[in-house]
C-alpha cells in the first residue's frame, strides 16, 4: 500500500531512474497515486513521493477526480525549451502546510511517454507548464523550496524543522526504515523496472 512520504524523507532527493517496462502491478501503484492525489487536494505526485524510484508522475490540472479525462501519466519526462518566467506560490505534498512563491519558465516543451507507450511531444504554458516543472524536479531529487528566495527559506525553517524532528521520532521508532534500508529498497525496485 503506498502513502505520500513527507519532507525530510531519503527517497524525496534520490534521483529516480527511466522505466524500461510498465507492467499490471505498476498500473495498479499509477492508480493508488491518482487515489492519493485525490485525498490530499493535489494536482501532481511524484513516484519519488511515494517512496518509489521511478521517473514517472500523475497529474490532473483540476485536481477534481470527477474529471478523469484530465489524468495524465507522465513518464520518463524531458523538459526543453524554456521561454519566459513567471511566480506563483507552490505547495507540496510532501511539505504539507509550507508555501512560497516560485519563479519557473513561463513555458517548456515536454517530451515523454504516456502509459500506453505513445509519445507525448508538446509545448505547455500556465498551470500544467508549472505542474510538469515541480513534479520533474521531484524526479531529479528537487524540491521547490530549493528554488524559493533565501528570504522566504529564512520563513520556513520552523516549519521544515518540525517536519524533521517528526521524521526522526518515526524512524527512531521503526515506523520509517532506516537510510540504508531505503537505499536498498530503491535499489532492488530499480532493478525490477528499471
Amino acid at each position: 500500500m503506498l502513502k505520500i512520504i513527507e519532507y525530510p524523507h531519503p527517497t524525496l532527493r534520490h534521483r529516480s531512474k527511466p522505466l524500461r517496462r510498465v507492467d499490471a502491478e505498476l498500473r495498479a501503484m499509477i492508480d493508488q497515486m491518482f487515489d492519493l492525489m485525490y485525498e490530499a487536494k493535489g494536482v501532481g505526485l511524484a513516484a519519488n513521493q511515494v517512496d518509489l524510484p521511478y521517473r514517472f508522475f500523475v497529474m490532473n490540472e483540476t485536481g477534481d477526480p470527477e474529471q478523469p479525462d484530465a489524468q495524465q501519466v507522465i513518464i520518463n519526462p524531458v523538459l526543453s525549451r524554456p521561454k519566459g518566467s513567471a511566480e506563483q506560490e507552490e505547495g507540496c505534498l510532501s511539505l504539507p502546510g509550507v508555501y512560497k512563491p516560485v519563479t519557473r519558465p513561463a513555458q517548456i516543451r515536454l517530451n515523454a511517454y504516456d502509459l500506453r507507450g505513445q509519445e507525448i511531444n508538446v509545448e505547455l504554458e500556465g498551470m500544467p507548464s508549472r505542474i510538469v516543472q515541480h513534479e520533474a524536479d521531484h524526479l531529479d531529487g528537487v524540491l521547490f523550496i530549493d528554488r524559493i528566495s533565501e528570504s522566504d527559506k529564512r520563513e520556513i525553517v520552523g516549519a521544515l524543522e518540525e517536519l524533521s524532528i517528526d521524521f526522526d521520532a518515526k524512524q527512531h521508532s521503526g515506523e520509517i526504515a532506516s537510510e540504508d534500508h531505503v537505499n536498498r529498497r530503491l535499489a532492488d525496485l530499480e532493478r525490477l523496472r528499471c
